[in-house]
């Protein structure tokens, strides 16, 4: 393994994908409040409270009422994305519309698409041009046959009876923004130092500060403690989990995994100006 030796990302994938939609949010293409039927007017939701009014902003904080991992048994039996997606209009709510919290990577996935969408692009080639290439991330992607392609990758491993094999891998390509990118440390750092630096590196502004600082901020309640005068809940922002120290100060983190063979995590403190990123290539 070298500083840049390709790994696939799994569920860091999100923290990167609310970084390139607040790129789009700061070029002005879309709002983190614009809706989704305005983007992507054939998607919908059970909720037609939820389906007339779901924003970017709901599907990336996981409170657009849809139930906890929607669609992933779907994808696992061979459903591609368009499908995917137009099937979640059959799930009924797991609560009400703003008023919880469930993990979903379809509904993420599907925000992205619609922000992709309102741009002219895919998502796939709006990540490269609007994050990827200015940032100079040359061994990332969020297509999976560029990671099977690099020459110099970590293969999924998995272990059997103790001992450490390779897996049959994980095509991850229907749920990208949500767990499909694939990248190095190298590149990896670069965007660290992106997050650290309120959208800048080496002094150009590559993402608006304003934009990005909306992914810190928390927006549902992902954790609720059952005694909470004496226990801390957790917090969901814009594809990261928000959290705070015993001085008040902010701690970003997200993680990622893959059943076949990846298990991933970002933490940032930026007030010590520390990013930390760790890429495995084992269940």
């Amino acid at each position: 393994v070298t500083p840049d030796t390709v790994f696939q990302l799994a569920s860091v994938s999100k923290p990167i994908a609310s970084t390139v939609i607040a790129a789009l949010v700061g070029d002005g293409l879309v709002q983190w409040d614009d809706r989704l039927v305005d983007h992507l007017p054939e998607f919908a939701l059970h909720d037609p409270l939820a389906n007339r009014d779901v924003t970017l902003r709901d599907m990336f904080s996981h409170r657009s009422g849809l139930p906890d991992h929607a669609g992933d048994l779907l994808e696992d039996i061979g459903y591609g994305r368009d499908e995917v997606l137009a099937r979640l209009r059959f799930l009924p709510s797991d609560y009400p519309f703003r008023a919880g919290y469930a993990y979903t990577n379809f509904g993420l996935t599907a925000a992205a698409v619609a922000a992709a969408t309102a741009a002219g692009s895919t998502w796939e080639d709006v990540s490269q041009a609007r994050l990827y290439q200015p940032l100079g991330m040359t061994s990332t992607s969020s297509r999976h046959a560029d990671y099977v392609a690099a020459p110099d990758r970590a293969t999924l491993h998995v272990r059997e009876h103790g001992v450490w094999q390779v897996s049959e891998g994980r095509q991850p390509d229907a749920q990208s923004p949500a767990g499909g990118a694939s990248s190095s440390v190298r590149d990896m750092a670069q965007w660290v130092r992106l997050h650290l630096a309120e959208g800048r590196i080496d002094g150009e502004q590559i993402v608006d500060a304003a934009a990005l600082a909306e992914t810190y901020l928390p927006h549902a309640v992902s954790f609720r403690p059952a005694d909470p005068l004496h226990a801390r809940a957790s917090f969901y922002g814009l594809g990261w989990n928000v959290s705070y120290d015993e001085a008040g100060r902010v701690r970003l983190n997200h993680s990622g995994g893959f059943a076949l063979g990846a298990a991933t995590v970002v933490a940032l403190a930026p007030a010590a100006e520390l990013g930390i990123v760790v890429l495995t290539n084992g269940m």
